[in-house]
């Protein structure tokens, strides 16, 4: 292997945006493939634990984040009818001074702007779908929709839940449909409603049904939620479909007046399926390997998905500085064996969505340092058995 190899990462979301300028302040090779032409802010919010600031931090853009994003002082979970306070999760200034890093929620696309201005120039290149990969054992061929090829030491697939890089490595296969969707919706905080203060950060459950929400910026003048309600079937022809405030009201029909005001303040609504996957048998071969939503895709009820990717993302980084590129087999069976149990129980609590419903100590995940915690060793990942969703 090359002292210095060719870095490709498949997909620029956040896990490979995140992988893509650890490496480079690395100082490895790395260039990032993503298949959109450019990106947008699109409607959808995000959290950001005190995991991933400290990523953040790494990455240089903590203070610009800190700056942009909203700071609940605590995450509430509220009976979605009555609206008695079931959970009151301390975090604002608590989570600076038990985790060392702030917990705040901000606008995804935000989030995504500033992650991806943080590259090197010439990193990442747009309009790159992947069509076929091929791993030649001394390289990997890749070839694109738009008739380019290129070459590179080292694959990795951040490229989604669809991923291309995990149907080269396993089959292709379909995620699974949870049986719930998801109503998504971003829009100015409705001032007028009679239903203010809202809560910075709230999670509302009745029955199989939730609605989360906070807000995305600082000023807090725009806000988001996401729901999770059953539905039986779904096309999966289709990653998405519009929605309306008629189904709204009637999916959330006699819930708090703080839910009604948000439901008659959305301007547009969509609704997504929830998907998954079963923990998979390898997340590498030769000279390719998974992250985030390639391997572990998961429901998003621990606000905690694309922490894993971009804990992912730093993980393989450091396995990389810490083994170098001579045994690749050693490598990504290290970053395996650091990632997968962890990944796996966010993945199951995900899947059950109870986080934080009750009081719970949330330690074990908002205080985790991808950078700090002792890794173990790479045989230990043999004998781990992760839970089935």
């Amino acid at each position: 292997m090359k002292q210095n190899p060719r870095i490709a990462i498949i997909g620029a979301g956040l896990g490979g945006t995140a992988g893509a300028a650890l490496m480079a302040k690395a100082g490895f090779n790395v260039k990032v493939y993503e298949q959109a032409p450019a990106f947008a802010r699109i409607g959808a919010g995000i959290h950001l634990g005190p995991n991933v600031m400290k990523v953040m931090r790494a990455m240089g853009i903590e203070d610009e984040l800190n700056r942009i994003g909203a700071h609940p002082d605590y995450w509430y979970s509220r009976d979605g009818i009555t609206g008695e306070v079931m959970a009151q999760i301390p975090l604002g200034d608590y989570a600076v001074s038990h985790y060392g890093a702030s917990y705040l929620t901000v606008h995804r696309g935000d989030f995504h702007k500033l992650m991806t201005d943080a590259l090197p120039p010439g990193i990442l290149e747009f309009n790159k779908k992947l069509s076929k990969v091929e791993d030649l054992g001394d390289k990997v061929v890749l070839s694109f929709a738009d008739g380019t090829t290129e070459e590179a030491d080292i694959v990795v697939g951040a490229d989604g839940i669809n991923s291309k890089i995990r149907d080269t490595l396993l089959g292709s296969e379909l995620p699974k449909y949870t049986g719930y969707v998801a109503h998504r919706a971003v829009f100015p905080t409705p001032l007028d409603s009679g239903a203010l203060p809202f809560d910075m950060c709230c999670k509302w459950w009745a029955g199989n049904d939730h609605m989360m929400v906070y807000f995305v910026t600082r000023k807090k003048d725009e806000i988001y939620y996401v729901t999770g309600v059953p539905e039986s079937t779904w096309d999966m022809s289709k990653s998405w479909e519009p929605c309306s405030k008629d189904e709204m009201r009637r999916v959330f029909g006699g819930w708090h007046s703080s839910v009604q005001a948000l439901i008659e303040g959305t301007q547009e609504v969509t609704r997504w399926p929830l998907l998954e996957r079963d923990p998979l048998p390898l997340w590498s071969r030769g000279r390719m390997v998974l992250l985030g939503d390639a391997c572990h895709p998961m429901k998003p009820h621990m606000a905690q998905g694309a922490a894993m990717a971009i804990e992912d993302a730093a993980i393989l980084t450091r396995c990389f500085q810490e083994m170098g590129f001579t045994d690749l087999d050693a490598v990504f069976n290290l970053y395996e064996a650091n990632r997968a149990e962890r990944a796996s129980k966010v993945q199951l609590v995900s899947h059950n969505n109870t986080w934080l419903k009750t009081n719970e100590n949330p330690d074990w995940c908002f205080g985790y340092d991808v950078f700090t915690t002792p890794l173990v060793d790479a045989k230990k990942n043999n004998e781990q058995t992760a839970p089935a969703c």
